[in-house]
């Protein structure tokens, strides 16, 4: 069976993993993101999901490239994480989140859904931010509420036609992205592992095996499956 895994931002992290673990179950990988994956399996399809009307630039090779398959999983996987909040939040700085958060999401199935049979699955990388809120983080909470919503949408329009679609929401998973996020502060990640049930952060090969099992489970459909490591309220 010829199937293949488009994904966002699969150069590094989450992205990373997942792709190297379905190639390792047979898919061919397409990749969407700014940076090269370092896979030599993948191909590659450069593009900045914050700039306007992107899909025109790469429409051709991403639809030409997914022909032919018998299933397609899509994994929205690629986010921008910032501190803002409610108070001082700037209009262009959400609307940019929101471009890759969320509406790259919207415009990549609108692309991929008519070349979608049965067994296609459609896979949203949300957070556990995505059903809570916490301080400093209203861009990136709003989006991944969002996108809930978005993967619950998907569930319904999509009914009848054998396409599944799930929310896999990680916790504080060991990324660029999170370090990133907190200043390299080895200190603020220590933190973060004691509030997990092992006392330690999870690896981004721990989210792919979640997004493999979803992407590849019809039974799934609808669900928003936490992956945060028994994350202490």
């Amino acid at each position: 069976m010829n199937k293949t895994l488009v994904i966002t931002g699969g150069s590094r992290g989450i992205g990373l993993a997942t792709s190297k673990l379905f190639y390792k179950s047979d898919y061919k990988i397409i990749n969407l993101s700014r940076s090269q994956s370092s896979l030599d399996s993948v191909h590659n399809i450069k593009v900045d999901l914050s700039q306007k009307n992107w899909e025109k630039e790469i429409s051709e090779d991403l639809l030409s490239s997914c022909k032919g398959m018998n299933q397609i999983s899509l994994v929205h996987n690629a986010c921008l994480m910032t501190g803002d909040n409610v108070e001082s939040i700037e209009a262009n700085s959400f609307r940019n989140i929101l471009e890759i958060n969320l509406i790259s999401p919207v415009i990549l199935n609108t692309l991929l859904i008519p070349l979608m049979n049965k067994g296609s699955s459609i896979v949203y990388v949300g957070s556990s931010l995505a059903t809570k809120a916490v301080p400093q983080m209203t861009s990136y909470v709003t989006s991944k509420h969002a996108m809930v919503g978005l993967m619950k949408s998907t569930t319904k329009d999509l009914d009848g036609q054998f396409i599944h679609s799930a929310c896999v929401c990680p916790g504080s998973t060991n990324t660029e992205m999170l370090r990133d996020y907190v200043g390299g502060s080895e200190e603020a990640l220590e933190g973060m592992a004691q509030d997990t049930s092992e006392k330690r952060l999870i690896e981004p090969s721990e989210i792919a095996s979640a997004i493999l099992f979803c992407a590849q489970n019809p039974v799934v459909n609808g669900t928003i499956l936490h992956t945060n490591l028994g994350a202490i309220e």
